[in-house]
């Protein structure tokens, strides 16, 4: 057992796909370059102005909660939060304290050992809506404020303090981001924003064993933009805690920053308490009884296949290894088109058992491999693929009959990928059938070898690449028509006898 136990909590705040911000009618635009384009009084906060709950947004929060498995609150309501900063154009920011609309859920991660999923819960204290802030841009020795994002739909998620290692704070964050996407909530793009994410971290000592350990003080680091930020910076702040307490020092509550350059946390300062936020009920905005302003019912039915019900499900139902259905999972358009490829591919031929398992390993290789190199050399997405499921199942039908070699798979892939023809009308015309008449084949394969002495003598000699090499240029010679297998039995019997 090691000498601490960091303990970690994770606030993360993201932006909701919503047409209009969360209080008002400007448009909800995070591609907006120009500053300061979609404003109005309610966003700039000019006196007397009121703020209108954005429906969409509360939906859209509502169904998070329901993904991860949280309360609905029965009554939720607005709050102000106080704090005076450039970007904040009100002086105080209407989120929710108290009433939040979801509270008490969880979020399962896995995680693959020895070729297993593993799982474990990671509970949510609370999903809440709020607004955010103004853009701060500083250049050339000036600060200015881009009021664009001031107002824009914010759910913010805060964990129970029950994550205990950096690479399990990290998949938390990537299996909710997932989340986000197979929702269509919000593109979550942290790089750009759209997603960030702050720690807490402390670190306690485990004298008296984990039953009963004390939690160490609480430092929180904000605004981690990727993954691997997130990842980085609480190995970091579990580092420099221990180095302090080994030394007999001790650790102050504050929030500290990221520096991605220096790989390193920098102290900002002194941590806030909610108190400090002066919390009080949003005076203009009443209580909102949920089930009553929303159809929740049929929110819960507008929810789609999640990431874990289709990692359990592809595992069963196609036999693929967990590594595999991970790749799969992470992109849901990828995943849809496999599916339509193997119910394509059921339909050409009835197998099951293991027969079955290998033709959709077939499948699965070659859409992995040979179509995601020619999608990534052409930028293109799936949903603008010339190949359809069916040709590609029936491209998978010929290679998995042998009707023609890997070779010609991948060529007749290519073409296809590129035209949008049908491959078996690819594959006879161009007379790229399999070729097993053993005549044919050795009619080449004595060419081969009379052209190839020292291969010969190579072979002859016991070299088994030298047998590849022949059976290469045969196939070469063959334009990949024949059996590779066969090549290599009739290159052997020539040989030999």
């Amino acid at each position: 057992m090691t000498k601490y136990t960091p303990t970690i909590g994770l606030e993360i705040h993201i932006e909701l796909k919503t047409k209009h911000k969360m209080f008002c009618e400007c448009l909800n635009d995070p591609e907006e370059k120009r500053p300061n384009l979609n404003i109005c009084p309610i966003c700039l906060a000019h006196p007397g102005v009121l703020p209108k709950p954005n429906k969409e947004a509360m939906e859209k929060v509502l169904q998070l909660g329901l993904a991860l498995n949280c309360h609905l609150s029965d009554i939720a309501k607005f709050d102000r939060k106080n704090y005076f900063y450039p970007d904040l154009p009100k002086g105080y920011q209407i989120s929710q304290y108290d009433k939040p609309f979801c509270q008490n859920g969880y979020l399962e991660i896995s995680d693959i050992k020895e070729g297993v999923y593993q799982f474990k819960k990671i509970p949510i204290r609370r999903i809440h809506l709020e607004e955010d802030t103004a853009r701060l841009i500083h250049e050339g020795g000036s600060s200015f404020v881009d009021f664009n994002r001031a107002g824009i739909p914010l759910a913010e998620l805060v964990t129970e303090p029950e994550i205990h290692s950096a690479k399990e704070a990290r998949r938390f964050c990537e299996e909710l981001h997932l989340i986000i996407k197979y929702l269509d909530i919000g593109d979550a793009d942290m790089e750009k924003g759209e997603m960030r994410c702050e720690v807490n971290i402390s670190i306690a000592a485990n004298e008296l064993g984990d039953s009963s350990k004390v939690l160490g003080t609480k430092v929180e680091i904000k605004n981690l933009n990727s993954f691997r930020a997130v990842e980085e910076a609480i190995k970091y702040e579990i580092e420099r805690q221990t180095e302090m307490l080994e030394k007999g020092e001790k650790v102050i509550q504050e929030t500290r920053g990221w520096d991605e350059k220096e790989k390193k946390t920098t102290s900002q300062r002194i941590k806030e308490e909610a108190h400090d936020y002066r919390y009080f009920p949003e005076p203009d905005l009443k209580p909102i009884k949920t089930a009553e302003v929303f159809p929740l019912d049929d929110l819960q039915r507008a929810i789609p296949e999640l990431p874990n019900d289709k990692r359990l499900r592809f595992l069963k139902e196609y036999g693929l290894k967990a590594q595999e259905v991970e790749e799969l999972v992470y992109e849901p358009p990828m995943a849809d088109y496999f599916e339509k490829v193997i119910m394509e591919l059921d339909g050409l031929k009835s197998t099951e058992g293991k027969e079955r398992e290998e033709r959709i390993k077939l499948a699965y290789n070659y859409l992995s491999t040979d179509l995601k190199a020619l999608m990534i050399q052409n930028a293109c997405g799936v949903e603008s693929l010339k190949i359809t499921p069916h040709s590609f199942a029936t491209l998978i039908d010929f290679l998995d009959k042998k009707m023609i070699s890997s070779a010609v798979g991948k060529a007749v892939l290519a073409e296809v990928f590129e035209s949008g023809a049908n491959p078996e009308v690819v594959i006879k015309e161009k007379n790229l059938l399999q070729v097993f008449d053993t005549a044919e084949i050795d009619e080449i394969a004595k060419l081969v070898i009379n052209q190839n002495p020292q291969a010969v003598a190579d072979f002859k000699k016991g070299k088994v690449n030298a047998l590849q090499f022949l059976a290469g240029q045969v196939m070469k010679e063959s334009k990949g028509r024949f059996n590779p297998q066969l090549v290599q039995e009739r290159i052997k019997n020539l040989l030999t006898n």
